[in-house]
């Protein structure tokens, strides 16, 4: 058994050692407290420790007055009576097809009521109850147990799912909030495996809103670093429509994208109809013509599937063809398909490394295309940029900075990041979107680039009727 992380050196041996790039975080959550417990179940639990008002009203105007506080002496005593058993009253047995033999904890009913609504439930009128869990939680119930002891308990990131099972199961509320709130700020964390595709499909059969949202929006801010890990192969369809549907995806460039999806359709091999809808949420405007020529010539899901997205490619070629203001007169260029996402290549911006963002106020000036078509591929725009170091100080990730030309800076919306193109028939500033890396001071973890540097994307102007 490991130890209880509120009591790291008491006699219950030696914790698991840590997977390579795995975090060991401890979770702690207050006793959820059933409402079918009376006060006397709670006097006998908590040994009265509690003052009445009228004794903290005592202490008010008394200088003397002094808190003697031994709850860390309860809680070590409470773990004594799951390691040792004294004065058990009821017994767990816990079975899984991994092993022959069950796990058998003796414990206490109290205890266990006070946390778990199904505990009390089942221990009401026996003594004994023979439980049945999968490998992955069964692994993780003896943890489970001494957090319903101690209130506190160190988990890893591939134990997320299954304690978050555990608490689900038994309904432990405190827990699963807090393994929840693990998931969230750990999104950013280093695994061999990768493990926000698995959380992001866990948490939609399980209803979480927040946390499919947290997952959805890390993989699209991070959508370069997943195309290239384990991860990718196992996106599901739904994920993966829903992320070629955002244009705030960051990236490469659109063939980086297409080559992963082209990738993916290859060893998933979907019915045909599926494989249409995908290839047909590429923005093919977005890729030059030279690459278009080349994936037509060589691509084998293209030439299978040619059909389904010929008019998208004639599409994208007349739209480099003609200049961007002849090209709106005949097509609505305010759809999707011509709207760039947030690429890294050299063409769309130009990269930055920010270690200080408080005190860094240098400027720059570069150039890029003046927009995606490649009409307009001899055409220059020079974004001269700024940091406002006061405005970075104060605003959580991802941070603003302000370019040249710009009267005040965007809005950070809370949750999504700030829109950093332009659209025509509107007067506003030239603002970028920059990801920085983890704010340690503020506990909070960039939503950006998982490698430690800041990347400054500047996207060029759409070229759409301007």
């Amino acid at each position: 058994m490991s130890p209880c992380p509120l009591f790291p050196h008491t006699p219950f041996g030696t914790s698991s050692p840590l997977a390579l790039g795995e975090q060991r975080q401890e979770v702690h959550s207050p006793p959820v407290t059933p409402p079918q417990l009376s006060a006397r179940h709670w006097g006998a639990a908590l040994g009265r420790s509690h003052l009445s008002t009228a004794q903290k009203a005592d202490f008010s105007g008394d200088s003397t007055a002094a808190t003697i506080n031994h709850s860390l002496t309860l809680l070590q005593r409470l773990q004594e009576l799951l390691q040792n058993g004294n004065g058990s009253d009821s017994v767990l047995r816990v079975r899984s097809a991994a092993s022959d033999e069950p796990k058998v904890f003796h414990t206490h009913q109290l205890l266990l009521s006070l946390q778990s609504e199904v505990f009390e439930s089942l221990l009401r009128n026996q003594s004994v109850v023979t439980l049945y869990e999968p490998p992955e939680t069964a692994a993780l119930f003896e943890k489970f147990i001494r957090y319903l002891y101690c209130g506190g308990v160190s988990i890893l990131l591939h134990q997320a799912i299954p304690m978050h099972q555990l608490a689900s199961k038994y309904r432990v509320w405190g827990l699963q909030r807090g393994v929840a709130e693990y998931m969230r700020t750990h999104l950013a964390s280093e695994s061999s495996q990768g493990h926000v595709v698995g959380w992001y499909h866990y948490a939609v059969r399980v209803g979480d809103a927040a946390l499919q949202e947290s997952c959805l929006q890390f993989l699209a801010w991070n959508l370069s670093a997943v195309l290239g890990s384990a991860e990718w192969g196992s996106v599901s369809v739904e994920l993966l429509l829903l992320l070629l549907e955002r244009s705030d995806l960051v990236l490469h460039s659109e063939l980086e994208l297409y080559t992963a999806v082209e990738g993916w359709l290859s060893r998933r091999q979907p019915e045909a109809p599926v494989a249409e809808r995908v290839l047909r949420a590429i923005r093919y405007p977005m890729i030059a013509p030279s690459q278009l020529f080349r994936l037509q010539a060589q691509s084998a899901v293209l030439a299978r599937h040619r059909a389904a997205v010929q008019d998208l490619l004639f599409q994208a070629f007349q739209f480099h063809a003609a200049s961007p203001l002849h090209f709106a007169k005949y097509f609505d260029v305010n759809c999707s398909m011509f709207l760039p996402r947030n690429y890294l290549a050299p063409s769309w911006g130009s990269q930055w490394v920010i270690t200080n963002p408080a005190r860094d106020d240098r400027s720059t000036s570069f150039q890029t295309q003046l927009g995606p078509s490649s009409h307009d591929a001899g055409k220059r725009v020079t974004w001269n940029s700024a940091v406002l170091a006061a405005l970075a100080a104060r605003q959580p990730a991802p941070r603003l900075l302000g370019l040249g030309g710009g009267r005040h800076p965007a809005r950070a919306h809370r949750g999504r990041a700030p829109s950093p193109r332009h659209h025509p028939g509107h007067e506003q500033p030239r603002f970028c979107r920059c990801q920085l890396p983890e704010d340690r001071a503020g506990g909070r973890e960039a939503a950006g680039p998982r490698a430690g540097q800041t990347r400054l994307q500047l996207p060029p102007e759409l070229g759409r009727g301007r």
